[in-house]
């Protein structure tokens, strides 16, 4: 199979090649749409797969630095698991919704996109309500307020009605709790996003690296309660999550040839390495610096904030080699061992609640009981388990209690179909 094989999606029916001839005395179509997505059929395991790893990678990347958190690969690079849930949310959203915008109109669209907005939102809230109680109660009954001033819920404590509001308008959250506000803020934009790239998806996604750019010139940024601003700005990880609705629409088919070129194999990889050289100075000082004090001073600092650009071009880097080295019928995917992964994607929003309440019970642990290697495995390896156990539960139940809901769903408007949240 080959690379554009891999990536190419059928055209939708209504967007027929202009270099087809038309029958004489046919009246003259509407303009058709400028997208084209896949054909409705098997899930995309790929999705599903990375999107189970990054969310296993944030569980363990939100427990204290241990051993096992070299596993990750924010240690080796420049971006982390972030910008592969970012990047495959806009890409499976795009996926399920712009096919519902061709068919169905902005409206009905625009309608499907809000109800999975607010149960984002709910699931948000719900999180924040419970994740409160937990710290909440750990800092009484051990007596120990650092909890509270650690997870960042001391203003709650000292107004929780203002901080209540404020939460609810996500401007408070405690650590842990960033991702699923960029999220809704990203999916609030879907609509306009979509209705854009249904006719030009490449002035689309330039108007997203406008944005980008202005961001970084003028310091833009979405302000946080009580001070400073969201940990992750929308203004500028919006390009990545852009950029992947605009794979998900016909841009990936469109740059089969560039993915395909030994020339981008070689700058990614050489990319690649680039970076592991430079975060390898980070954590072992013996490293030699041979980069010009210019260089230097331009990277840093590498700011997560607002997706460097250093972040943004490592993960893009990485995807070339992925989509390159995987291809979408590699046996693999349907091996046993990667089914906890693949089952932990299908369900991301549930799994990554579930992920900060288990990284959080691990950090009591490991500050109570033991912060030991062995206690940092055995932490670790019980909240894969239990999201991967849970993870089974609900596509069980989904398979088999709701049987007669199932078979009322379309798949064109499932959330589900491309992954979930």
């Amino acid at each position: 199979m080959s690379i554009a094989d891999q990536v190419t999606g059928s055209t939708l029916p209504g967007t027929a090649n202009p270099a087809e001839a038309k029958p004489v005395g046919a009246k003259p179509r509407a303009a058709a749409p400028a997208i084209s997505l896949p054909a409705v059929g098997e899930r995309e395991l790929r999705l599903d797969l990375f999107r189970g790893l990054a969310l296993w990678l944030i569980f363990i990347d939100h427990l204290p630095p241990s051993l096992l958190t070299w596993f990750t690969i924010r240690n080796y690079g420049f971006s982390d698991a972030t910008e592969i849930f970012i990047f495959i949310s806009g890409y499976t959203a795009a996926f399920v919704y712009g096919r519902a915008m061709l068919e169905s109109g902005f409206v009905i669209a625009t309608a499907r996109i809000l109800r999975r907005v607010w149960q984002i939102y709910v699931a948000h809230v719900f999180l924040f309500t419970i994740f409160l109680a937990e710290i909440s109660y750990v800092a009484t009954s051990f007596e120990n307020p650092l909890y509270t001033e650690e997870m960042g819920i001391m203003d709650f404590l000292k107004q929780p009605d203002v901080t209540i509001v404020q939460a609810l308008l996500l401007r408070f959250r405690p650590v842990n709790m960033d991702v699923l506000p960029l999220y809704i803020v990203l999916m609030l934009a879907l609509p306009l996003i979509l209705w854009s790239m249904k006719w030009k998806p490449d002035l689309t996604l330039g108007f997203s690296v406008l944005l980008y750019a202005a961001t970084w010139e003028y310091d833009l940024y979405f302000s946080a309660y009580p001070n400073g601003f969201w940990a992750f700005n929308p203004l500028a990880w919006q390009l990545l999550f852009v950029f992947g609705a605009w794979c998900a629409l016909g841009g990936a088919r469109r740059m089969s040839r560039i993915l395909a070129s030994p020339v981008t194999l070689w700058i990614s990889i050489a990319y690649i390495v680039a970076a592991f050289y430079v975060t390898l100075t980070w954590y072992v000082p013996q490293v030699p610096h041979v980069m010009p004090k210019r260089i230097e001073q331009w990277m840093y600092p590498i700011d997560k904030t607002n997706l460097d650009v250093l972040r943004f071009t490592h993960f893009l880097a990485l995807a070339a080699l992925t989509v390159r080295f995987l291809p979408r019928d590699w046996p693999g995917l349907k091996s046993p061992w990667l089914r906890p992964l693949i089952l932990c994607g299908s369900h991301s929003l549930e799994i990554f609640c579930l992920g900060v309440f288990l990284a959080f019970a691990g950090h009591f642990i490991l500050a109570e009981v033991s912060g030991g290697p062995a206690m940092h495995a055995l932490i670790s390896l019980s909240g894969i388990l239990i999201m991967w156990g849970v993870a089974w539960v609900i596509s069980w139940y989904k398979r088999v209690a709701d049987k007669s809901g199932s078979k009322s769903k379309s798949a064109v408007g499932s959330a589900d179909l491309a992954g979930g949240g």
